[in-house]
Parts: structure tokens; sequence; C-alpha cells
């Protein structure tokens, strides 16, 4: 017993170094500068100006005419500074824009639509006389790819999609890559006279499904670039819906002797999960399928996955940046594609965040030795079965529940809008943050019977069984403890030694 005491706080010991070297490496790729980033570009691009009307902001889009009400006035505010703030003309390097004097606009801004064909859905034969046109909504195989209007431009065009490019998941569908799209021109006079052209000529039909506007920047001052996606969608129900992606990204990693720590704290890490590989693989060969009997060893091999996949998208944004970077910024008339870049660098900070979240959970295993802690895991595995028996309960009433909250207010309730929103909603309702109005002003006889019965019989009834299983469990737990010696005067002498 001494032996397995030691050998465990030698591994302890060994794993918070690692822990240690895994936290500095993940808090060193992010910091405050990226929300305050993400802030002021939000602030300028999405909420319209307090001096000007307010239905002039991005968010405020409603209708085809509103876009081209943002498009041509705060956009091009926004994209293009030419004048310091007492309207003194700034003197510009290559006749680059500096968004707020501190962000260079990488490049052009690009905007892009998709659109769908005519009669891609069906009209009901009573309609006919009434009805010719009819647009679905957007699929890939309805996709409009034909040229349309002034045909000899490029952006009445169709596109090819980008293999780099990732598809994009919208509130109403998934988007290709591909569409008819044009670049704004370096002033702010020339994209104005642009902007005015197409809207002129009907540039956005009634097929058109979602208009992508997007541009890059980068802040020399703290090393960042900014990708920002604005994307209006305009569903077969006719209006608009908008969202947008700011992501601020640390792209060149190795500039200040601080980036250089980070990469001896990545070669570190490198070498911990090399060493863990090998600790797994010896442990595999001795107990064979005695291994995967513990719950322990399924969270090492999962943590290596992730630490491994981690290291992969590293090493593959790396290349892809050095291989890209110049090929991007070789030409300052077009549109630079960092999206992709973007893409990938937020893809690994979630992949290392998920990564030090198992991390952290492992450090359990090792202080498995304290009392508590045994008591703990003790009830947890000695009321398991307890616990599914009663998750398949539970779930069978809160499925059904939710299926009634999605039937009865689901086109009256944005919470109840979609089955997923339904189970969000009654997950809130366990917590007490939930709007009763709502579904009473839907339905005033269904609404009341549904919040009151739900209520009663999962927060006053089945959570409680929930916690009454657990506490008698740990009732008979902590009274078995009782008889057993604890090691703990025993891990005190070892470290006395």
């Amino acid at each position: 017993r001494e032996l397995e005491l030691n050998t465990t706080l030698r591994e302890l010991v060994i794993y918070i170094v690692f822990l240690t070297d895994l936290c500095i490496l993940t808090f060193g790729m992010v910091s405050t500068d990226m929300f305050y980033l993400n802030k002021v570009m939000s602030h300028l691009f999405l909420e319209p100006s307090s001096s000007e009307n307010n239905r002039s902001g991005f968010r405020s889009i409603g209708s085809r005419a509103d876009f081209w009400r943002f498009a041509e006035g705060p956009l091009l505010d926004g994209l293009y500074w030419d004048k310091w703030y007492n309207n003194m003309t700034l003197t510009l390097q290559n006749n680059s824009s500096h968004i707020y004097y501190e962000n260079l606009l990488l490049g052009v801004a690009q905007i892009r639509q998709l659109k769908v064909r005519n009669n891609t859905c069906s009209i009901y034969p009573y309609f006919h006389t009434f009805l010719e046109d009819c647009y679905s909504e957007y699929r890939y195989r309805a996709e409009d790819r034909s040229d349309f209007g002034l045909s000899n431009e490029s952006e009445w065009k169709y596109s090819s999609a980008s293999s780099l490019s990732p598809w994009y998941w919208g509130s109403m569908g998934l988007y290709s890559s591909g569409g008819y799209m044009f670049t704004l021109p370096k002033s702010k006079q020339e994209s104005m006279e642009k902007l005015v052209f197409l809207r002129q000529n009907s540039w956005l039909t009634r097929g058109t499904r979602v208009v992508f506007i997007d541009f890059s920047t980068y802040n020399a001052n703290i090393n960042l670039f900014c990708i920002i996606k604005l994307v209006v969608e305009f569903p077969a129900t006719g209006g608009a819906l908008t969202s947008s992606h700011i992501y601020s990204v640390k792209l060149l990693r190795y500039i200040t002797y601080y980036d250089y720590f980070l990469a001896s704290c990545e070669i570190t890490f490198c070498l911990f999960i090399i060493i863990f590989i090998i600790q797994e693989a010896i442990k595999m060969v001795k107990l064979k399928k005695e291994y995967f009997r513990s719950a322990w060893n399924w969270l090492d091999l999962l943590l290596l996955v992730v630490s491994i996949l981690a290291i992969a998208f590293n090493i593959y944004r790396t290349v892809e940046v050095s291989l890209l970077m110049e090929e991007l910024l070789s030409d300052a008339h077009v549109y630079p594609d960092f999206y992709f870049l973007a893409f990938w660098q937020v893809l690994y900070n979630n992949m290392i965040a998920v990564n030090i979240f198992f991390a952290w959970i492992k450090i359990f295993k090792y202080v498995s030795f304290n009392k508590t802690m045994m008591q703990l895991s003790s009830t947890l595995s000695r009321c398991a079965k307890d616990i599914i028996g009663f998750a398949i309960m539970f779930f069978i009433i809160f499925f059904a529940y939710a299926q009634l909250g999605y039937l009865v207010f689901g086109s009256q309730v944005e919470e109840f809008s979609t089955f997923q929103n339904c189970i969000f909603t009654q997950f809130r309702i366990v917590l007490g943050d939930f709007n009763f109005e709502t579904i009473e002003a839907a339905n005033r006889i269904l609404g009341p019977i549904y919040f009151i019965t739900f209520v009663f019989f999962v927060f006053f009834i089945l959570l409680n069984m929930f916690l009454a299983i657990i506490n008698d469990t740990y009732s008979e737990v902590k009274a078995d403890f009782e008889v057993i010696p604890s090691q703990e005067l025993q891990i005190r002498d070892l470290f006395t030694q």
C-alpha cells in the first residue's frame, strides 16, 4: 500500500507539471484584446449610430431595401476611414483604409449571394392562375448557377465554390461557398457608385436566399487578425434574418520573446504526450482486456486522442498560414480569404479548450485516495444503475412535454419554435428562468396547464426522486467507510519521510 501511495504521489507531481505547461500554453493563445477588438468591430458594423436613423444598423435589416440602405451607408462608413476626427484628410499608404485608425483593412471587402431557381417548389393547382413564379428555400440542388442581368460583368456570373472555404451553417440552411460575388473598389466613392449601380439593376432578386459580406483587418499593435462575416438570409417566407461572425485570431504566432517561450511550452507538451502514449501502450500490453474496464483509462485515452488532434490542427494551421499569407496579401485590389485560416484557428482553440477540460478532470484520479473523494466516487458508481433507470423515466416525460410544447406553442413563441429550443426552454423552466406570459398569450387554456403540470411532475416529483437516490446511496457509503481504516495518516507519514 505504501508503494502504491508513493507511485501515485510521484505521478501526481509529474502530472501537475504537465498541467501547468498546458495552462501556460492555452492561456497564452488568448487575451482580453480579442474581446475588445470584437466589441469595437461589432459596435461599428452591427449597431446603428445614435445620430442616424435607427433603421440603418445591420441588425435592423428586415428587407432587401434595408440591406441596400445598410450597404450604402454604415458599411461604407465603417470600411473607409480616410479622414481624421477633425475632418482632416489622412495620408494613406498604398490607398489603404485603417478602421478606427489602428486596424488595417486587408485587401478589399467581398459581397456574395446565393440564389435558387424559379419553379423549384410545387404550387397547388387552385393557385396556378394566381401564381406563376415559385422559389423554394435554399437547397444545394435548387441553387441557380445561370448568368442573369448584365451578364458581361463578373458579378452577374456564377463563381464555383473554393475547395478551401468551408460551407456556412445559417439559421435557415447550409450554404455552399460559391455564388455570385463582387469586390468593392479601394475608394469609397467608387464603392458607392458600384453599389448604387447594382441596386438599380436588381442584383438581388426574388430567388436570392443569402448574402455574405466578408472582410478582414489586421492590428499590428496587438498582432491580431479580425475576420468579419456579416450574413443576411432572405428566407422563402419573405423578410430578412441577420447573423454575424467576428473572429479575432492570432495567425502570426512567433514574433515576441513570449511567443517563443510559448513555442517551447508546445514542444514540452508534445514530449509529455509521447511519454503518456508509451505509458498507456505498456499498460495495455500488461493488463490487456482489464485495461478497458477502468473509467480512468478511458479518460486517459480520450485525453491523448484530443491532444493528438490538437497537435495535428496546430501543425496544419501553422503550415497553411506560412504558405497562404504571402499569396493572400499579394494583390491589394483582391479580397483575401482569411476566413479559411480563422476557421481552423477557432477549431484549434476549441480543441485545446476541450483538452484542458479533460486534463483538469483527470486530477480526480490522483486524489481518489482521499477519504472524501473515495466516498464521492463510490456513491456515483454504486447508484449508477438506479440513476440510469431514473433517467429513462425522466426523459420519457421530459420529451413528451417537449413535443407538446412544440406542437402547441411552436408557431407563436420563439422559445418553442424548434424542438431543440423546446428542450433548452424546459431546462430553463427547471432552473426558474422562464417567461410564463408568452405561453399564456399563445394559448390561454393549454399554456397554464402545460406549465403547472410540467413544474409539478418534473420539478417537485422527479428531481426530488433523483436527489433521494443519491442521498440514500451516500448515507450507505458513508456508513461503510466508517469501518474502513483511513489512508490519510499513511499519506501524512509518507510526506514526512
